[in-house]
Parts: C-alpha cells; structure tokens; sequence
C-alpha cells in the first residue's frame, strides 16, 4: 500500500515586500506543496507579484500587523487539511533551503513545533544592537512561558497540525512569536530547534529599539496575565521581605542606641508597601486568570458562555 506524501503549506506574511515576494515564493515552491501570501494591506505590487510567482494570496483591507497577518494565514492553511505548515517571511531573510530540515522533526514524529535558530552553532552574526534586543526579549519569553528555546523571535517556523490548532493568536503585532512560546507551554506541545543563518541585507524598516520597546511590552502583559505570581508575586515577596529585614535592622539600632535610623526607617516602610501591592496584584491577576479559566473550559465543553 503506498503511503500518502505529506501535505506541506507555507505561510508568508507580507507588508510592502514587492522586491522580494516573488522570489520569495518561486524558491518556496521547490520545497511545499502550496503557498500562502498575506498581504496585510500592502500598498505596493506584493500580491499581484506573489500571485504571479503561484501563490495563493489572503488579503487584508488594511495594514493589521504581524499577528494578524499569521492568524489570517493559519486560518486559511487549515482549510488545506495539511499535515506541516511552514511560516517565514517575505523579505528574503530565511533561505527556503532550510525548509526540509525544520520540517523533519514534525515527519518524524519527534516535535509538534520546530523554530528555526539563528543563535544555534553561530549560524547568524547580525548586527550587535539586534543580538543584545532578541536576547532580552528571549530570556523574558522564556522566563514567563516556561518553556526554553534559544531565539523566541524567529520567524522561520514549522508547525504539525495539531499545533497549527492549538495556536491560538490573540496578539496582532509582532509579540505574536511569543504568544506562540506560551502557547505551546500550555498546550503540552513539543517544541526543538534547528540552526538557520538569517540574510540581514537591507537596513531594518523599522527603529529597532521602538520596536523592541513594543515587543517586550507587549511580552510583559502576556506574562502578567499568564504568569502573575512570577512577574509581581516574586518580586512582591522579596521587596517584602526586605522590608522586614530594614524594619529588624531598624529595632535592633534603637535597641542598642535609642535612636531612629530615619532611612532605614522610611526605607522599610517604602519596600514593604512596594512589596505588599504587588503580591495584591498578584493575587487579584491569578484570581481573575483562574476564573476566565473556568468560563474557558466550560465554553469549550457546552459551547454556551457560562
């Protein structure tokens, strides 16, 4: 009996990337059985160039952003019932060469997800200042989803089936990548990596810090809603404690001299209030997280909002 060939969908999301989408597509084909071009409000030729390459073009009225864009994309692939969905960019950054190997672990069996790496075996050496941002933003990503991986924000993905369903993107900017990350910590999902070098051909469209400022924003309310206790809880406990710990030292100076050590006095009144409200908001954000839980399961057994 001869077995079936996996069905293998690319997802591109596009903004304004009429130089590359084209050649973009034509090299992705060698590799998937279809493609899907976003075109997220472009204002240029990008979907009429990728259609002429061969793919199949999901349009946007207006320019949505990122997260939008791959909601978008996901949506339509499983409509194509495939078995691996490929996400990469438009701008010609990821080398659609590299597509056999992040798909293989999914043939294989041995993930539900695999990303692409820049910073696996020294494969990209890009500029300093996006280093030290994709850094910081990783290790944020990591530490709230509790899931670790070495480069949070590739964008040169691939996805099993299952996991295309589970990747439920509320995100419509560029956090999107980890919103994934918490998704697939929540979901059970397996997740490895494999090395890829990034093309850093043109400067970058945007200002870096503005859009790392954005990004790690965004990351950081993803982690207060998923994770309160470890964004204001733990802090909450420390400043708490050392508070307390002024306030002892505090007493054990009067104790000893009669005096008031004013600054360590107001020092631990200052760090225990700190402390106090964050562990306040910690327990009303894990509270509210718990409830919506609740109402979330049970929509998804009864399918009325209870």
């Amino acid at each position: 009996m001869k077995c079936r060939k996996p069905l293998v969908v690319a997802v591109i999301p596009c903004f304004n990337e009429e130089r590359f989408i084209g050649s973009v597509v034509l090299k992705v084909k060698k590799h998937v059985d279809k493609v899907l071009v976003v075109d997220d409000g472009c204002t240029d030729t990008s979907a009429e160039v990728a259609v002429a390459a061969g793919a199949l073009v999901v349009r946007h009225d207006y320019n949505r952003g990122l997260g939008a864009a791959l909601r978008s994309g996901f949506q339509k692939a499983k409509e194509i019932s495939p078995d691996v969905v490929v996400r990469l960019d438009g701008d010609g950054q990821h080398n659609p060469d590299n597509i056999p190997a992040l798909i293989a672990p999914i043939l294989r069996g041995e993930a539900d997800v695999v990303i692409g790496s820049r910073f696996l075996k020294g494969k990209t050496r890009g500029p300093l200042y996006r280093r030290i941002g994709q850094c910081v933003l990783t290790a944020t990503t990591n530490l709230g989803s509790g899931t670790h991986v070495t480069d949070s924000q590739s964008g040169f993905r691939a996805f099993s089936a299952e996991a295309v369903k589970k990747m439920a993107i509320t995100e419509d900017g560029f956090s999107a990548e980890s919103e994934m990350q918490f998704a697939i910590a929540r979901n059970g999902l397996k997740v490895v990596e494999v090395p890829i070098a990034a093309i850093y051909a043109e400067k970058a469209k945007r200002s870096p810090l503005g859009h790392g400022v954005n990004v790690l924003s965004r990351v950081l309310v993803l982690l207060s809603l998923r994770q309160p206790m470890v964004l204001f809880g733990v802090p909450g406990l420390l400043l708490t404690g050392g508070g307390v710990a002024l306030a002892l030292l505090v007493l054990d100076i009067w104790g000893r001299t009669k005096q008031l050590a004013t600054g360590y006095f107001l020092g631990a009144i200052l760090l225990c209030l700190v402390g106090i409200l964050a562990l306040f908001a910690a327990l009303m954000l894990q509270s509210m997280k718990e409830l919506l839980r609740g109402q979330w399961e049970r929509f998804e057994k009864t399918g009325t909002d209870l």
